[in-house]
């Protein structure tokens, strides 16, 4: 068992686990792998950077690209280097994987990974990408004050002790995924260790300067929408590709991603014009981001009905998360990654679990689980999964600022970072 609807039918169909591998991985799964390996890192580069550039001030647009990219490559090299053997090697313990895929040595990689009919090669390169995305996102949290050497540093870091291990834990056959727990393409793995981390970092740079008084406008709102569009077009490769196949389940799975976009655009404009009075492009882009988070764990496993259920539901629950953060309890997440992504992920894997029935539409419930188990498993796994990554956050924070500051002068901060943080000249250690 691996990830994703392989779980499932695993968890289903108990002889289907001992199925021979094909000796030959199938040349139309594998070209859909890859392609939606380029779609999932066109989300990563540009699609990330436009949204959350357009969402800063102009004197710190370069700064987020640049912190974007250079997290995206160096999470890309460490897992290289040893994050996919930690998510993805053989099953030991539960907790990490074996060091049999240490540096992806070509002659130590399956000619077809176990229950896909992928070359091991094409599995690595699409669940890089993911692990390239994942860190890049909690970039949106520490915007206008995070000093560049320790995001840096943090990232490649967060990206082995943070990530590689959920990703086994949920995906490699590790604990969770024996317990039974679901996620389809990310949104315990990925959204929910993105969101919550970024809202421990966010919480010990403390605020920018100027909020919560002074309004810190976007600069570019018509980029974060440019954005937002490439961030769609590439999550149908981020969901449809997580079924491993060219296959049903990944044209669902894309049907569903779309079918929750759309609703949580459109009621999260609604809510604006009730609201404010009209709505925004900015609302409509964060509308959407909202609905695609949220319907992420569970898009192979729904009905496009409930897909809209969905969206509805992560517009409501995000702009209310949203309100919470940054109005009532004034926690400065810049360009709002806990409460989208990270309660987004969060809502929709607890969501799945009602919605796997088959009276909802949903595929069904695995042999020995009920909709009250599976809620169970659904809990504990955002739970766990919440708890360890805020921990361990805080842990590689402060650890790494113990050599490299966290935050940028005051004097910077007010400068901008494109000039003050090296945004314009490349990397340097400060």
């Amino acid at each position: 068992m691996i990830r994703k609807t392989a779980a499932l039918a695993l968890f289903a169909l108990p002889a289907v686990a001992h199925a021979q591998t094909p000796a030959v991985a199938d040349s139309g799964d594998t070209a859909w792998i890859v392609t939606a390996s380029a779609l999932v890192l066109l989300m990563t580069l540009p699609g990330l950077g436009l949204f959350y550039g357009g969402l800063v001030r102009a004197k710190n647009f370069l700064s987020v690209l640049l912190q974007i990219a250079a997290v995206a490559a160096l999470a890309s090299l460490v897992w290289i280097v040893a994050g996919y053997t930690v998510a993805f090697g053989d099953v030991t313990n539960g907790v990490i994987g074996s060091g049999r895929a240490f540096m992806l040595v070509p002659a130590n990689l399956y000619d077809v990974r176990a229950d896909t009919t992928l070359p091991e090669s094409a599995f690595a390169l699409f669940e890089m990408t993911f692990a390239a995305i994942t860190p890049a996102l909690m970039v949106g949290a520490w915007v206008d004050r995070a000093r560049f050497s320790w995001v840096v540093v943090f990232a490649g870091l967060w990206s082995l002790i943070v990530y590689a291990p959920v990703a086994h834990w949920v995906w490699g056959g590790g604990w969770l995924a024996q317990f039974g727990a679901l996620d389809f393409a990310g949104g315990i793995v990925v959204h929910t260790t993105a969101g919550l981390s970024a809202l421990v970092v966010a919480l010990l740079l403390g605020r920018r300067q100027g909020f919560p008084t002074s309004a810190l406008l976007p600069h570019a709102p018509g980029l974060t929408m440019i954005g937002a569009m490439l961030l769609w077009v590439g999550w149908f490769g981020f969901n449809g590709g997580s079924a491993l196949a060219a296959s049903d389940n990944a044209a669902t799975a894309i049907i569903n991603t779309h079918a929750a976009a759309v609703t949580a655009a459109l009621v999260w404009i609604a809510i604006e014009r009730v609201t404010f009075g009209k709505p925004t492009t900015v609302g409509f882009a964060t509308g959407a981001i909202a609905g695609l988070a949220t319907v992420t764990p569970a898009s192979g496993f729904i009905s496009p009905g409930a897909a809209m259920v969905f969206g509805a539901l992560a517009a409501v629950v995000c702009y209310g998360a949203i309100q919470l953060v940054k109005v009532r309890l004034r926690l400065d997440d810049s360009l709002d990654v806990f409460a989208v992504h990270g309660v987004g992920g969060m809502l929709g894997s607890i969501l799945l679990a009602i919605f796997l029935a088959e009276g909802l539409g949903g595929t069904g419930y695995a042999q020995g689980f009920g909709m009250g188990s599976m809620l169970g498993v659904q809990v504990l796994a955002v739970a766990a999964v919440a708890i360890y990554s805020a921990v361990a956050t805080a842990l590689i924070a402060l650890a790494v600022s113990l050599f490299l500051p966290m935050r940028v002068s005051e004097d910077e901060e007010r400068q901008g970072l494109d000039i003050a943080d090296h945004g314009e000249r490349g990397w340097e250690f400060d």
